[in-house]
């Protein structure tokens, strides 16, 4: 009998029903009064998700995009950035930069622990010939499980004169990141995560200190060009400046309608409950976390294997058998860790799921399981 897969993974997440609904609608063209209604109101609601005043740019791509798009638009060939890296995602960011032709000053953090903000303080405090343009910092690293405090890194980069990049793909719409209050120029956004849409949106918060170094970029750029995308929204019906990914910001629109309807600080709120939940079964189960608890993220959870046990089996089982899909680790976490996404459209109920399916698939793998204990501590914890 076929079942529908649970996706408790980093991304791409469940999408709701109703907004699955728009994605089976006939495509409109993007040059109508119809779709730029619709493209007005994505663009006002994406300014409450990102707590911001500025404009916020629509990419029909990756956030792997956005990011370039970052690099091309506010730098030159040579710049000075600094670039704290808590894992994969961190690295990427470094990479884009360093493929640009930019000096990379890369903080390489140990993996399961958060940047500690006095080593940003130190490097713009040792730059005594103001070399340094720009802080990229990400604000959820999904590949650890580890989240940085990016209010606290702000009040140190916003007594400087560098831009403030943020990659917070995973963390938009899921933990709070407040643009404006906590002095953040660029925010690097997605939809297939919290944003409860799938893949092929990116969105960019630009503050008026970045479009100032957008005005001296050198770096070549066309399609992902700042300025096409600020033309078209300054007209009194916004425009994309390129055949957009129609269907999906339709899509987009309706899940940010539901996030307005629960709202953004409940549905924070939420995360952290279902994250607190989470850590509860698993300690329960006798598991350990990745990282330390007081930087584990709020919208994924990294669990340490088992001694003896593999991950990758454990999530194999899970899948195939009992149609719930986590992810393992990356690179040398591979097999060492395992990650459940408790991110978007998700509810207790998912979790109860999860960890009914782990704790078979553990036991299955020769892991000494009391079934029912990470269920019940779950249950107890989002009761």
């Amino acid at each position: 009998m076929h079942k529908e897969k649970l996706l408790m993974t980093p991304g791409p997440t469940m999408v709701p029903p109703s907004v699955l609904e728009t994605l089976g609608r006939q495509i409109i063209h993007h040059r109508t009064k119809e779709f730029r209604n619709i493209f007005k109101d994505l663009n006002d609601s994406l300014k409450y998700i990102f707590q911001t005043q500025n404009h916020i740019l629509t990419f029909s791509s990756s956030g792997t995009g956005a990011m370039e798009s970052v690099i091309a638009n506010l730098f030159s060939a040579g710049d000075k950035v600094v670039v704290a890296s808590i894992g994969v995602f961190g690295d990427r960011f470094a990479k884009i930069a360093e493929a640009f032709g930019l000096n990379v000053d890369l903080i390489s953090v140990e993996w399961g622990k958060a940047v500690d903000p006095q080593l940003i303080k130190q490097k713009l405090d040792d730059d005594k010939q103001n070399e340094i343009k720009a802080v990229i910092v990400t604000h959820n690293e999904t590949s650890t499980g580890v989240t940085n405090d990016i209010k606290a890194v702000g009040r140190i980069v916003s007594k400087t004169n560098k831009l403030f990049i943020i990659d917070a793909i995973s963390s938009i719409g899921g933990i709070d990141i407040q643009a404006d209050n906590w002095g953040i120029d660029v925010i690097v956004g997605s939809s297939q995560k919290a944003l409860m849409t799938p893949p092929g949106l990116a969105f960019v918060s630009v503050s008026p200190k970045a479009w100032e170094a957008h005005k001296n970029s050198k770096l070549p750029k066309f399609y992902w060009n700042y300025s096409a995308y600020r033309k078209g929204l300054e007209q009194n019906m916004p425009d994309a400046p390129y055949t957009p990914a129609v269907t999906l910001m339709i899509a987009q629109n309706q899940a940010i309608n539901l996030i307005k309807e629960e709202g953004l600080q409940n549905i924070f709120e939420r995360h952290k409950r279902l994250a607190f939940a989470t850590q509860a079964g698993a300690e329960a189960l006798g598991l350990k976390l990745f990282p330390d608890k007081a930087v584990s993220s709020y919208i994924i959870t990294a669990i340490k294997a088992p001694e003896g046990i593999d991950t990758e089996e454990v999530r194999k089982i899970m899948n195939q058998k009992y149609d719930i899909m986590v992810t393992g680790g990356q690179q040398h976490l591979k097999g060492k860790i395992i990650r459940i996404g408790h991110c978007g459209y998700v509810d207790r109920f998912s979790l109860i799921k999860v960890f009914t399916a782990m704790e078979y698939a553990l036991k299955e793998s020769g892991y000494p399981v009391e079934l029912g204990a990470g269920v019940s501590a779950v249950e107890k914890a989002l009761y």
